[in-house]
């Protein structure tokens, strides 16, 4: 008989592998392992919550806008209070940006530690009803301010001074993509341990493809350079190759599924995401100076 097992013995779930990078980082003090442990914790319980969204009567509208003027579904109020609650938990947050809050989310005082998280709890979320991919953003920065009380110039802070980026995709499984600085790392959700499993280790993204990805929905709006520019690309006066559009309406999918080209928001949206996309171009050893434009 072979003595081959059908399970991995020796499994590298997110919660070793941020374990094991905390250790090894100098000074480390364990608390941005607590946080990551809650943000964790917040999409186990959104993708449960996703899926069981038609059955717990979760689909359709909250009646009410964000402050970027989307209308908001119950799911997103959902997320967002997972995501809030879980974050204020682990006593590592003193404040949060979500995108669904008008106000600087300050944590309690018995309750405070030095990170500051920015998030989009449910990006995507008009796909909701429809049972397209969905997902989570998320930045976490070290607190600047010296004062008792948190203030918006911990929120407001540039794009590389992020410690931990990532995203999480609901689809038909979960996924995060995660990075403390050293690479980018996939882990998919195994719904029978409860645990996020690595699965892609330092990934990297192609040098060049075929395929660009825009809401053209916008491109009346767009500098006369841009849709020149994609003008030449679907319609190429030479035979070269040529670009297709694939256009999802959520983020963390297209951006997991190909380079991303899409507009986000700059705190909660577009630094975690120009962040592990720096991650993902550092790993080919291109240079990442146009991504600089976004730090300032």
């Amino acid at each position: 008989m072979s003595d081959q097992s059908a399970f991995d013995t020796d499994v590298w779930t997110l919660t070793r592998f941020i374990i094991e990078t905390g250790r090894q980082a100098k000074g480390a003090t364990g608390e941005l392992t607590q946080l990551i442990t809650a943000m964790l914790t917040a999409i186990k319980a959104i993708s449960s919550a996703v899926r069981k969204a038609g059955l717990a009567h979760l689909q359709g509208m909250a009646g009410s806008v964000n402050v970027t003027g989307d209308d908001v579904k119950k799911l997103d109020v959902l997320s967002n209070d997972l995501v809030i609650n879980m974050l204020r938990a682990s006593y590592s947050t003193c404040c949060m940006v979500s995108e669904e809050n008008k106000e600087l989310i300050v944590t309690p005082q018995d309750k405070r530690g030095k990170y500051v998280v920015c998030f989009d709890p449910l990006d995507g979320s008009s796909n909701i009803d429809c049972l397209a991919s969905i997902g989570t953003i998320f930045a976490i920065y070290k607190r600047v301010s010296e004062g008792e009380e948190p203030t918006e110039q911990d929120a407001l802070q540039p794009g590389n001074r992020i410690v931990c980026a990532g995203y999480a995709l609901y689809g038909s499984a979960t996924l995060v993509a995660l990075s403390t600085g050293a690479g980018l790392n996939f882990f998919m959700l195994d719904p029978a341990l409860g645990e996020f499993i690595l699965t892609e280790r330092n990934v990297k993204i192609r040098q060049k493809g075929n395929i660009y990805s825009l809401n053209e929905g916008y491109a009346k709006y767009f500098h006369p350079s841009i849709n020149e520019y994609l003008k030449h690309k679907k319609y190429p006066q030479v035979r070269v190759q040529e670009f297709y559009r694939k256009y999802p309406q959520v983020r963390v999918q297209e951006f997991y599924r190909k380079y991303p080209q899409v507009r986000v928001q700059e705190f909660y949206r577009k630094y975690p995401q120009v962040r592990v996309q720096e991650f993902y171009r550092s790993s080919t050893g291109e240079s990442t100076g146009v991504l600089q434009k976004f730090y300032r």
